[in-house]
């Protein structure tokens, strides 16, 4: 393995997005002996490290850890990674990707990249509310929050309420109970479907009350947040006032760049793969994580994906031999 941290403009392996999915494709590509740069871009951020799980409170679900923060277990992968030699980290949004005799140029806002094989590993973003629910824009930021724990503590006391029925929205709201006073769950089905053990945790915690089969129309406030409209009545009233709004109803996939190559996506614009070796309909090029059309989405498969694509990235390259000029 090479002693001299890989640099340059020229790879083995590009993988486009720095979340836990991209960074373990990377060891593991690493570990093959392919020259591999991950490339993150997430709000601005110079360098993102991590992706979506950096917004979780508690992991408990991923082996070796009984339990960890988001964060912590996003440093260790990180940390893991950028132990190879041939890893290279670097902050960018790719604009355009094309692929010439056989060889894939990434273009960023500041230089050109080559690779012989790319991974999107872009992941997803969260669904915003729909243009239907009033004044969901004007709130954003200002008591309408799309992460609890990264506004939770702002809570502290007061009364909110968590829009959403799955896992992700259950997690939210035990998180949120460690500051508010009340946590409402607002669910539009007729039951919540979170896993086994986050329902039983949601039953015994006397801060969340569960309302089903209601929606949200409207989010009413001044400068600030200061109760919400349902379309049915909740103890004889339309209207609940709350302190915050959060909202966990599911994320979108980040495709649209893979969907400029001539990647094919599903109707929900995930990335269509190759569910034995993550590759996409153009040879050379892999997807792995939550953009991908795989059914069950948690850290633990997005990581296994990555790694196989990484080993079937290493066996294109080899059995095609493949030339970065």
């Amino acid at each position: 393995m090479s002693k001299k941290k890989s640099t340059g403009k020229n790879y083995d392996f590009l993988v486009l997005g720095a979340g836990g999915t991209g960074l373990a494709a990377a060891m593991y590509a690493a570990r093959l002996g392919l020259r591999t740069l991950v490339l993150g871009h997430s709000h601005g951020t110079e360098l993102p490290i991590g992706g979506i799980i950096t917004t979780t409170h508690i992991v408990e679900n991923y082996p070796g850890f009984t339990k960890i923060s988001g964060p912590e277990l996003a440093r260790e992968i990180e940390k893991h990674a950028l132990s190879y030699d041939l890893v290279s980290v670097k902050g960018g949004k790719a604009l355009q990707i094309k692929k010439k005799k056989g060889i894939f140029i990434v273009k960023t806002e500041k230089t050109d990249y080559k690779t012989k094989t790319i991974l999107f590993a872009t992941g997803t973003r969260w669904r915003k509310l729909p243009d239907s629910v009033k004044n969901s824009s004007k709130f954003e930021n200002m008591g309408l929050s799309y992460c609890a724990l990264c506004d939770a503590p702002l809570y502290k006391g007061k009364t909110v309420a968590i829009i959403g029925g799955s896992d992700s929205a259950a997690k939210d709201a035990l998180l949120l109970t460690e500051y508010a006073k009340k946590v409402y769950m607002i669910y539009r089905g007729s039951e919540i479907h979170p896993e086994p053990i986050n329902l039983q945790r949601i039953e015994k915690n006397k801060k969340i009350e569960v309302i089903n089969n209601t929606n949200l129309t409207k989010i009413n406030g001044d400068e600030f947040v200061k109760g919400i409209s349902l379309d049915r009545k909740y103890k004889s009233s339309n209207e609940l006032n709350l302190d915050g709004v959060f909202v966990a109803i599911g994320h979108e996939p980040l495709s649209q760049i893979s969907a400029q190559l001539g990647v094919k996506l599903n109707g929900k614009k995930e990335i269509k793969i190759n569910h034995m070796t993550s590759e996409t309909n153009i040879h050379g090029v892999y997807a792995a994580g939550d953009v991908t059309d795989k059914p069950f989405k948690q850290l633990i498969t997005g990581v296994a994906d990555g790694c196989t694509a990484a080993y079937y990235a290493y066996e294109y390259i080899t059995k095609e031999k493949v030339m970065v000029t």
